[in-house]
């Protein structure tokens, strides 16, 4: 019997680097029996899985599609080796992480506990506000926010967020603070400015539910973290996820009003793929997640599980307009198109 991994290791590199030469550099043979493993493994599956010329490698629609399986294969693989390891050794090595700008800060305030309880990792942040292709980028685990819609992932809750309404007391001891949602319409409200150049109006908790409140300023922003510092700075009231205001309302700068109001936001999951859940380095990773942010979710207002039973209701609970807005308001590309799909993340699959 042939084989099934003949010649798959030398197509993975080569997908990768996009050039038999550099392949056959990382493997340690010539570019020669590099190509010769690729064209008996296309012989065998009937397909061309590159588009060769003089000049250049490119996946053919095949080839795209045999890749993703075999660096799913081979992750799996390479957690198997950890898991083995695991008994014996603390998480070590390289892990990459993916997560939104927004994020970035109440993360990085947490890294010194991680890395000083596992010294022998290295760890690699990438921020963007798309969302990551955990096997194309060699992405360890992801960070996202909102409703989750690719079920082939294992998913984590971390924690909730509620939006939260705030001003400086120096505007508040100015101009009042308004006691109902509709006093609103007598403040000067910094908006956000979503990517298509619509302001985006704040959501609220009322008796029929979450609803929309439309409010009016001399000021929008297209930038969270500037939204939060003009109203620092007195120019009024904004809306934002309470963790991002949460530093400026402890150090007095902010106070929170229509509190008794508050609309949930978005839930925060750490996603990583199935042959991914047993290694040691993101298991460490996302059980400090959990413990460390559950202090974020407990001030959210809303009580999550930790430990095994984060991941039971991964994604269930988040409204499609709470995603929306958590994109729009904070410039975030990353809350899902579609809502209502949520990985099928169970509490087996989740230990």
């Amino acid at each position: 019997m042939r084989d099934p991994f003949a010649g798959v290791v030398a197509f993975v590199h080569t997908a990768r680097d996009r050039s038999f030469r550099r392949a056959a550099e990382r493997l340690g043979v010539t570019p020669a029996a590099v190509s010769k493993a690729i064209q008996r493994l296309e012989e065998e599956l009937g397909v061309q899985l590159f588009h060769r010329t003089t000049r250049r490698v490119s996946l053919s629609p095949e080839g795209e599609l045999f890749l993703a399986r075999c660096q799913e294969a081979m992750a799996q693989v390479h957690a198997g080796r950890e898991a083995i390891a695991m008994a014996r050794r603390d998480p070590a090595g390289e892990l990459t992480v993916s997560l939104p700008f927004i994020l970035g800060r109440v993360l990085v305030a947490r890294l010194p506990r991680f890395l000083g309880r596992y010294p022998a990792l290295r760890l690699h942040l990438r921020l963007s506000d798309r969302l990551s292709r955990l096997i194309e980028e060699g992405v360890d685990v992801a960070i996202r926010m909102g409703d989750l819609d690719d079920s082939a992932l294992v998913a984590r809750r971390l924690m909730h967020t509620r939006w939260a309404t705030v001003a400086s007391p120096a505007y508040l001891a100015q101009h009042g603070t308004p006691a109902r949602t509709r006093d609103l319409a007598g403040h000067n409200c910094i908006k956000f400015r979503s990517p298509r150049g619509t302001e985006v109006e704040w959501s609220f908790a009322e008796n029929r539910g979450a609803e929309r409140v439309k409010t009016a300023g001399n000021l929008d922003l297209d930038q969270g973290e500037l939204l939060i510092e003009a109203a620092a700075s007195g120019l009024g009231i904004c809306q934002a996820l309470h963790f991002m205001v949460e530093g400026h309302v402890q150090a007095g700068k902010l106070v929170e009003i229509l509190r008794e109001h508050a609309a949930p936001g978005p839930t925060i999951h750490a996603v990583c793929l199935p042959g991914q859940r047993s290694s040691p380095r993101v298991r460490a990773f996302i059980d400090f997640l959990v413990d460390e942010l559950a202090s974020q979710d407990a001030a959210s207002g809303v009580t999550a599980p930790t430990g095994k039973d984060a991941g039971k209701d991964a994604g269930r609970d988040v409204a499609r307009d709470a995603a929306r807005d958590a994109a729009r308001k904070t410039g975030s590309k990353a809350a899902p198109k579609a809502a209502g799909k949520v990985v099928k993340a169970t509490a087996r699959r989740a230990r």
